[in-house]
């Protein structure tokens, strides 16, 4: 994992745009985003049991599995948004970049690669892409039934109770 300030410029989005600004675990984790580094699937399945992750599945993001739709749910990934969920990836091959929203409205980038484990908090700002190979693997893991349901960030959505419970618990408590 390595995670830095976005760079901002123009550019195909599954560049890494580092602005050579680093970002720490410990930054991560005043917005609410929890790292793991898990070698094999039983560090993983502790985590799930210990967080009451129930249920689990893989998906493959690459031309070669998706066909055609592959460029579009890209783009569709990399539109700002959030969940009423934990976002928990667990990545088993390839690479991807997930950015979110600091404090300061900025973006941290966050590339992820095999092994690493990310858990996102329900209501923060985010984005997700691969990187330019193409190609990423990864095991989702959620407390309920599986589903992957983005609200697009919009006008109104910060009044969201998913929003504004994050807001309350991350971004109010940096500004203290």
């Amino acid at each position: 994992m390595k995670a830095y300030f976005y760079d901002n410029l123009p550019g195909d989005q599954r560049l890494p745009h580092d602005s050579g600004k680093e970002v720490t675990v410990s930054d991560l984790e005043k917005v609410g985003v929890l790292y793991f580094r898990f070698p094999d699937v039983e560090g993983v399945d502790a985590l799930a049991s210990e967080r009451g992750y129930k249920n689990r599945d893989e998906i493959i993001v690459s031309p070669e599995k998706m066909g055609a739709i592959y460029e579009t749910k890209v783009r569709q990934f990399f539109d700002e948004h959030l969940h009423e969920d934990e976002e928990i990836r667990y990545i088993r091959d390839g690479a991807g970049y997930f950015d979110v929203r600091n404090e300061g409205d900025e973006w941290i980038r966050i590339k992820l690669v095999k092994d690493d484990l990310i858990i996102l908090p329900a209501g923060i700002y985010h984005r997700f892409t691969t990187d330019d190979t193409n190609y990423i693997q990864a095991m989702r893991l959620f407390k309920e039934e599986p589903k992957w349901t983005p609200l697009n960030r919009t006008e109104g959505l910060d009044e969201n109770p998913y929003r504004q419970e994050y807001v309350t618990q991350f971004l109010k408590a940096q500004a203290e």
